[in-house]
């Protein structure tokens, strides 16, 4: 019993050793596990995806009833491109936008908006507070950052709208769609960064997580081309609609992962020693990489 217990000793020993080894040769590691902690990352990304889940929904609706049919055309191409959209689902969707009577505007009214519109900011509110706590930011004031909630999500409805021609690289294909994706992901969430963050941060510090959010997000959209359709029409067929709802919610966990890991890595990345010289990151705060 006393042998055994022995090696256990030692096991647990060599292990530990093992641990504190690899912490003291990949500090970077070591920080960007604390930082994922620190952040919540599961809870943060699942929250996200649920508020994204129940902004949609309203939006949607409100875009059926009173946006033209070419908007929502555009709507349902960006949907099939962005997500993988198809037969059935895609179908789904389009039943809901085919809907654009006087009777469904006066059901929305302008009531309907103004709630949605304010129930919306409910997302961006939430990725603010991701925001902050990657970068060790306390809560800014309500003065600070009201109206930012509604400008991000404004720009990212006209974003999403415009993904379908982004992605054909308006007609010239994907040897050009591929590269402006990229490059346009990439810039749409530096600039999200420095709005939800109130403009405490100067923009060069937030290059990094900018770079792995976008390529991360492009590259999970782009992916999701291979899977996404035959999941979709396969949760349609044998569960229904609430098959697609789940399927749908569980690929916004999964986006939401790595657009909080992104931001909350690129805050490590930024403090690195030869990066945050670079990028002029200030050095108060928590400890620089070396």
């Amino acid at each position: 019993m006393s042998d055994s217990s022995g090696r256990v000793t030692r096991t647990v020993q060599w292990a530990s050793g093992q641990v504190e080894s690899v912490r003291e040769r990949v500090p970077f590691v070591t920080r960007t596990a604390r930082q994922i902690v620190s952040v919540r990352l599961l809870d943060s990304s699942t929250r996200l995806a649920a508020q994204a889940f129940l902004t949609a929904i309203p939006v949607l609706f409100v875009i059926a009833a009173f946006a033209p049919s070419a908007v929502r055309e555009q709507l349902l191409d960006s949907s099939r491109t962005a997500i993988g959209l198809s037969d059935g689902s895609l179908a789904e969707v389009r039943q809901v936008y085919g809907v654009n009577d006087s009777t469904t505007r006066d059901t929305s009214g302008a009531v309907g908006v103004l709630v949605t519109l304010l129930s919306a900011t409910a997302c961006s509110r939430a990725l603010q507070r991701v925001c902050e706590r990657s970068w060790q930011l306390p809560p800014a004031g309500l003065r600070l950052v009201a109206w930012r909630w509604a400008a991000w999500l404004g720009v990212w409805l006209t974003a999403i709208l415009a993904q379908g021609v982004l992605r054909d690289g308006f007609g010239a294909g994907a040897w050009l769609g591929i590269p402006l994706s990229y490059v346009t992901s990439v810039l749409l969430w530096w600039w999200t960064q420095h709005l939800l963050l109130g403009s405490r941060v100067a923009w060069l510090p937030l290059l990094p997580g900018a770079v792995l959010t976008g390529v991360g997000v492009v590259t999970l959209s782009w992916a999701s081309h291979l899977y996404m359709p035959r999941v979709l029409n396969r949760s349609l067929a044998q569960f229904g609609a609430f098959g697609l709802v789940f399927t749908l919610l569980s690929w916004l966990i999964v986006l939401f992962t790595v657009v909080c890991a992104g931001i909350s890595v690129g805050y490590v990345v930024a403090r690195e020693r030869p990066v945050a010289r670079v990028l002029r990151t200030p050095e108060d705060g928590p400890e620089t990489g070396s």
